[in-house]
């Protein structure tokens, strides 16, 4: 008796459903076991993690503030992921537009006031975008490795956003980060901490739902992430598709970089490198690449993150929240074989003797 893994004819949507689930299960119980081996009690510590992610409606809404960004970024590498380019660099995308927002409020003072924000949106995203590019250009016209290429600007990003807020755009007497946005630039605000940032994450999850599930473009984006030779059979474009798909992922990654820093940091300062565009990785994964789900992934992944100040109290570091991520990541890359692939058994029978 042995067991072999079949490739599936098709994507099965029960296990496309199935999968994320057990994966989070699975992950919850490894996160027991680390726990465990930490001398604290897991029942008390989820607990404590839930209750200082929404025991009160401040926490909810630090959870739906940090839960924006995070669905942008989920957004955005979904988009790359659904042609198989693994874009491993919404983190400096995201910067990206952190600096482009901060270059039109800091030195384009010709603009009228009332200009700076939609401006400062305009080119973030435009700064994310062009930092996606590379890479898309890259791999269509050379086929450079999209995964080197993508994490390593990372950290050319990070350290010129650093040298932007030390030195060349440093705010006067000392001061760490750049000056502070004009107040009437600030996104606002619609219900305590939680800002008009909502409104945009949310009817850009319906417009890419409706343009990756009804329309040509998503349908060429599924098709080359399927199979690239019949897709250049059937006359798609392969290298179009993909400085576009990159284009659009690290324009979207730059929104979310525009949003949060023009609703709550208000400036470039240090910290910009705050890991959303990692954990979007996580989140495009455990939504099945669906702009819908990714909404409550998103949720998941900030309640993670804000519910781990809470374990200060138990004498355990808030750092264990960015462990508990990384532990629903595994299981997550190791059950989405079974959403491309079913299970087979195999029986030995023994030859009859003549």
């Amino acid at each position: 008796m042995r067991f072999s893994l079949e490739k599936r004819d098709y994507r099965s949507k029960k296990m496309t459903i199935l999968v994320p689930i057990v994966s989070l299960l699975v992950s919850f119980i490894l996160g027991a076991i680390v726990l465990s081996i930490s001398n604290a009690n897991p029942v008390r510590t989820y607990a404590a993690m839930l209750k200082g992610a929404f025991g009160s409606q401040t926490k909810i809404q630090y959870t739906i503030v940090k839960a924006i960004p995070l669905l942008l970024c989920g957004l955005a590498v979904g988009i790359a992921f659904r042609l198989k380019f693994w874009n491993i660099g919404a983190e400096g995308q995201y910067i990206s537009g952190v600096i482009g927002i901060t270059w039109v409020m800091q030195f384009w003072t010709f603009l009228p006031t009332y200009l700076l924000l939609p401006v400062g949106m305009v080119v973030g995203i435009l700064f994310g975008a062009m930092w996606g590019g590379i890479p898309g250009l890259l791999k269509a016209q050379w086929s450079v490795d999209e995964t080197l290429t993508t994490l390593m600007m990372n950290y050319i990003i990070i350290g010129y956003a650093e040298y932007l807020y030390i030195n060349a755009w440093k705010a006067p007497r000392g001061n760490m980060g750049t000056i502070l946005y004009p107040e009437v630039a600030w996104l606002p605000r619609i219900w305590g901490r939680v800002h008009a940032g909502i409104y945009i994450a949310l009817i850009l999850v319906v417009i890419l739902w409706f343009v990756l599930y009804k329309t040509r473009w998503g349908f060429e984006l599924n098709m080359i992430g399927k199979n690239q030779q019949a897709a250049r059979c059937q006359g798609v474009s392969i290298k179009r598709n993909i400085i576009l798909a990159m284009l659009v992922s690290g324009g979207i990654a730059g929104l979310a970089g525009v949003i949060d820093s023009a609703a709550v940091t208000h400036q470039l300062t240090k910290g910009v490198n705050s890991g959303y565009g990692f954990t979007g990785i996580i989140i495009a994964w455990m939504s099945g690449l669906n702009p819908f789900v990714s909404i409550l992934v998103a949720i998941i992944m900030a309640a993670l993150e804000t519910g781990s100040d809470a374990l200060q109290i138990m004498k355990l570091p808030s750092a264990m929240g960015e462990v508990m991520q990384g532990l629903i990541l595994i299981p997550l890359l190791a059950g989405s074989i079974f959403t491309e692939y079913r299970l087979v058994l195999h029986a030995k029978h023994k030859e009859a003797g003549v």
